[in-house]
């Protein structure tokens, strides 16, 4: 279900922000007096990519073991479907045995497709204290969707997943980016607290929308096991090195100012037990440095809204008018 992509031009009212926080971040803690919160994503997208049997016109090949299809376009690529499906069959029961083992909390950004078609792990994620984020109705691009159709698309994956998991999503993230009406339309739906379309910062973050304060949960590309699948990093050894050297940077900044990290992962990729070791390593050096926050992305939401208030909408909405008259 998608359709041409929006309009040029379309989006041009919403600013690009490149200041931030510039030299002045808010001068917070995390709960247990943590300057770090480390908080673990699981994309679940398996069964709601793209496939011919869905009318796609071409199977998926994003995120898998090849870079690009090697079957005719337009016939079905059954070794792209098979790498999926190893991230349901395989993937997702190693990381959940994983986490669960340890007692660790895991958000889980879900297209709601996925769930759909995965009704046992549906069951076993609705049966943990595991937070949601909508991660599409099905793991398609946003930005290719007419916003009529994005906002059906936004409606219906908040439905799916409230019905499957027995509670609503609370959050949104897109695949890669947002359109330039996606944040618009999240706030017009109206169930949804924030959202994690923005990689600019690694704190929470205030944005106006049309007057209404909404509040950004910045996600990463950068500590996240797509590194195995474009090159960056090949081996476990490469990954927990990684994140154990962003981990210890930001856990040092975090002495003097609030820092967050987002850590990426994905059933059919770091679900594979050759990657799983480098995830396995970086968990022990969390734990035995002990100075970490670690936690579900809503509650990196309740904290900071209860430690830096949404600012008035009245003060929104000046501000819009001041950026629509600029």
């Amino acid at each position: 279900m998608t359709s041409a992509a929006p309009p040029q031009g379309a989006g041009a009212h919403r600013p690009r922000d490149l200041e931030g926080y510039g030299a002045n971040p808010p001068d917070i803690r995390w709960p247990g007096g943590h300057g770090l919160a480390v908080n673990f994503v699981l994309n679940i997208e398996e069964g709601s990519e793209y496939a011919i049997g869905e009318g796609d016109g071409h199977s998926e090949s994003a995120l898998s073991e090849v870079r690009a299809s090697r079957v005719p376009q337009g016939a079905r690529d059954l070794a792209a479907e098979s790498m999926y499906e190893y991230g349901s069959r395989v993937g997702f029961w190693r990381l959940f045995r994983l986490f669960r083992s340890r007692g660790l909390p895991l958000t889980i950004f879900a297209s709601a497709v996925a769930l759909e078609r995965n009704p046992a792990i549906a069951a076993a994620i609705a049966a943990t204290d595991w937070d949601v984020c909508a991660h599409g109705w099905r793991w398609v691009e946003h930005y290719h969707l007419a916003p009529e159709v994005e906002a059906e698309h936004i409606a219906r994956a908040h439905e799916s997943l409230t019905r499957t998991l027995g509670r609503a999503p609370r959050g949104w993230y897109c695949r890669y980016s947002a359109s330039t009406e996606t944040r618009n339309l999240l706030v017009a739906h109206g169930g949804f607290d924030y959202d994690s379309d923005a990689y600019n910062d690694e704190i929470p973050y205030w944005t106006n929308v049309r007057g209404t304060p909404h509040l950004v949960v910045p996600y990463s590309m950068v500590t996240n096991d797509a590194k195995f699948l474009s090159g960056d990093v090949f081996c476990a050894d490469q990954y927990a090195r990684f994140l154990i050297d962003s981990f210890d940077v930001l856990a040092e900044e975090g002495r003097t100012m609030p820092r967050m990290m987002s850590v990426g992962l994905h059933c059919r990729v770091v679900g594979h037990p050759g990657r799983t070791a480098g995830l396995i390593r970086f968990l022990d050096h969390v734990a035995a440095r002990g100075d970490a926050w670690v936690c579900r992305r809503e509650e990196i939401v309740d904290h900071w809204r209860a430690q830096v208030p949404a600012p008035s909408r009245a003060g929104h909405a000046a501000a819009a008018s001041s950026q629509a008259t600029a």
